[in-house]
């Protein structure tokens, strides 16, 4: 773990199976909606659990976020000590309505600083990303005023590695009208990069910077581990309406989201409804992006089957960036390759 303390040091010197389903949780009527993760101890090992449920109809959402050391599976049997929000990588997905005001605290329970970045939020960043030191506890707030899927993530120097490392987490803002359509499952996908060297002696993986800045990734992974959903597949039925809130966490690769067998009857690339594009096979998002897909498994049309979802990019998709969704319940056939 020598080298995993040394990065450490550099940085400071810079400056779900089991896994909760993260969101506001049932919608409510009372005045504040609260959610304290660090109340909350989640498996960092079991699938990320992707399904969302709705916002609460709190006007006030209030979040408390710990920063914590926690030994995550970046692949099947693979162990990685990753910095996390919340115990999981990524963090634990926030949800609100355009208009709510949302309140914010973030515990650092590391022995480094870090910070945190909303890209949601339009805020002066001295005012709410500044250094938390190990120990400390800040505290902001702001008005959710522009829907779409949205990035949060550490801003500590060197960014690169507290990315790669596993700082960062989705922020879902709902239009105040809603997005047009009722969705009857949504998922959120979050893509993100690995650069790693194995320990031997630990037999676990370290991170390995200068290969993320050479751009030579380890994995590639939606929601903090490779090919996870090819092994647990997302469920939907004939007939759902399905909406992917696809965030990019990087560091440093374009994530080009398709569904093989069906095609995107609405595309929200800014999270704007009024400017949906229709009929997409496969929508850029960049890294620090976020973007809103939307798709139907007709019964007269694609239907009951397995529908792999990949980054277009074939050799990020080969490094863990796939995984499946199960409509209805087909038979699996051997010859599905992706």
């Amino acid at each position: 773990m020598t080298k995993l303390k040394l990065l450490a040091a550099m940085a400071t010197v810079g400056a779900l199976g089991a896994v909760v389903i993260v969101n506001t949780g049932a919608r409510k009527s009372a005045a504040i909606d609260r959610i304290d993760f660090t109340t909350i101890a989640p498996r960092p090992t079991d699938v990320y659990a992707a399904r969302l449920a709705p916002a609460s109809e709190a006007p006030i959402k209030e979040f408390v976020i710990p920063i914590e050391d926690d030994t995550i599976e970046i692949a099947k049997g693979v162990r990685y000590v990753g910095w996390t929000f919340g115990g999981t990588v990524p963090g634990p997905a926030l949800r609100v309505r355009q208009d709510d005001r949302v309140k914010i605290s973030v515990v650092n329970k590391t022995d480094m600083p870090h910070s945190i970045d909303f890209h949601a939020a339009r805020i002066p960043p001295n005012v709410a990303y500044r250094m938390i030191l190990p120990g400390q506890t800040i505290s902001f707030e702001f008005t959710a005023r522009d829907p779409g899927a949205f990035l949060v993530h550490c801003g500590t120097p060197p960014v690169t590695l507290h990315l790669m490392q596993g700082m960062y987490l989705p922020m879902i803002v709902d239009p105040r009208d809603g997005w047009g359509t009722k969705a009857d499952k949504e998922f959120v996908l979050v893509q993100s990069e690995f650069y790693t060297d194995h320990d031997t002696t630990a037999k676990m993986d370290v991170p390995n910077l200068a290969a993320s800045m050479d751009r030579r990734p380890t994995y590639v992974a939606f929601n903090g581990r490779a090919f996870q959903y090819k092994e647990a597949p997302l469920q939907v039925n004939v007939g759902d309406r399905v909406r992917f809130f696809v965030i990019n966490a990087g560091p440093n690769f374009a994530s080009d989201f398709h569904v093989v067998g069906t095609v995107f009857d609405r595309v929200y690339p800014d999270g704007d409804p009024r400017h949906a594009l229709r009929d997409v096979q496969t929508e850029v998002v960049p890294p620090g992006g976020g973007a809103v897909f939307e798709t139907v498994f007709a019964a007269d049309e694609n239907g009951e089957g397995i529908y792999p979802f990949v980054t277009h990019a074939f050799a990020d998709a080969d490094r863990g960036a796939v995984g499946m969704i199960r409509v209805g319940e087909p038979k699996q056939f051997a010859t599905m390759s992706h």
